[in-house]
This record gives structure tokens, sequence and C-alpha cells, in this order.
């Protein structure tokens, strides 16, 4: 059975790096007795794939990994896999869900697509006029183009960010943004406003914002972005 999990990561957990939530997770899977399959070979490990890593210092609402289990549906609920899991999580790691997948699904690294963020100025960061700043924004993002120089492992190319940035708007006193992820076309919202601040001449001080996740998507069939999580459904 494939069940889809997600979690949320906050506090001093954002400073930890991916490879260290991939252990802390196959520690937890233990700790909650989740009947979680392993590969065969010598080397033993848990079935786990997480969607698009994310970086260091962003915290996030909407992080998810796929997991097989050996149980049955009938064996265990979506409720009482939650509760074990998070019975076993630091308060900083809550799972929010976990629903079972068709058998036939790819798994959510693979049908990754875009996700949500939401910025907020860091102290000492807030523009004076908050309203220039975001009709400057809008102006920014209704360019036909938005060309950046993006450095490769073969150098440096340019590229048009314009496609990959599906929505980017005030939200109070916040950006929020809803960009192109994944393997092929992955961009940081960091490399946006960068963008933005190159356009209007002005410094972009380092750690000029806070980040964070809030969801993360994939590609249905019909072409339509919708939330990982709804690829699931609840086990009652």
């Amino acid at each position: 059975m494939k069940i889809r999990i997600k979690f949320s990561k906050q506090g001093y957990m954002k400073f930890v790096g991916h490879l260290d939530i991939m252990r802390y997770f196959q520690k937890a899977m233990r700790r909650s007795n989740i009947n979680i399959r392993y590969s065969e070979g010598f080397s033993p490990h848990q079935i786990m794939s997480f969607a698009a890593p994310l970086g260091v210092g962003i915290t996030s609402n909407g992080e998810y990994l796929d997991i097989e289990v050996t149980d049955s549906p009938q064996s265990a609920s979506s409720k009482d896999m939650t509760d074990r899991l998070n019975q076993a999580m630091v308060e900083e790691i809550r799972i929010l869900s976990c629903r079972m997948l068709p058998d036939s699904s790819k798994n959510a690294m693979s049908i990754v697509c875009a996700a949500d963020y939401t910025l907020e100025f860091s102290a000492g960061s807030q523009p004076e006029d908050l309203d220039d700043f975001f009709s400057r924004l809008k102006e920014f993002f209704g360019r036909d183009q938005i060309l950046i120089t993006k450095k490769t492992k073969k150098g440096q190319r340019e590229m048009d960010l314009k496609p990959l940035i599906y929505r980017l708007e005030r939200q109070n006193h916040s950006v929020f943004m809803q960009v192109s992820t994944g393997s092929t076309d992955n961009i940081k919202p960091e490399m946006v406003m960068e963008a933005f601040y190159q356009a209007q001449q002005w410094e972009y001080p380092k750690f000029a914002f806070r980040v964070q996740r809030e969801e993360v998507y994939g590609q249905d069939k019909a072409g339509n972005r919708i939330p990982l999580e709804e690829f699931g459904e609840d086990i009652e």
C-alpha cells in the first residue's frame, strides 16, 4: 500500500538539511511502529521518497514524502497513522495527513511541477513605501519577459523567468508567489526577488526575506496543477 504523508517544518528544524531529515523520518517510522516496506538485497533500506526537498533555512506548511507499507487498508486508518507519527515527532515537525495512493500512482518527486511560497520582509528590510513596492512588483510581473543570467555547470546562460512564474502578488505585507518546481525547471523564490530588485536598480540585501513554502503541486492527466495531497484519499 502506498501512502503519501504531508508534514510541516517550522522553528529550528528549518536549519536541518535534507539528508538529516530523511534519517530522522527513518527513525520516526520505527518508533511509530509503521510497517514500512524495505528494499531487497544485501543492504535493505526503507522505501521512502521525498518531493522537492526543502532548502536549509526555509520553513514549510506543505512538505511531502511517499512510503510503502505492508498493512492492508483495513488495518490502520489515516488518523491512526497520523497520530502515531506525531507522537514520535518533535514539535517543529507536524504530520498533517496520511493518505492512500492508487497502486499505479507515480511517486511525488516525479510529478512535482509547482510550489507556493510566502516571503515576509526580514527585520530592517521592509521598504518605507509598501504601496510603491508592490505597485512596482505588479508591473514587473506584467512584463512580457523577465530575463536573468543563470549559472550552470557549463557556464552561464540567459533564461526567461516569466513562463515559470505562475503567480506573483501582494498578500497583506508579504509577497506570495507560485513558481515552477521540479527536476527540469526549479525556480527558487529568492531568484525571482533578486531579478525584481535588479530590474528596479536596487541593491538586493542578503537575507531580505523569510521564506516559507505553503504547498507543492503535481500535474494530473488533464495537465492541471493540484496539491500532492489530493492525489490520495483518506483511509477510514
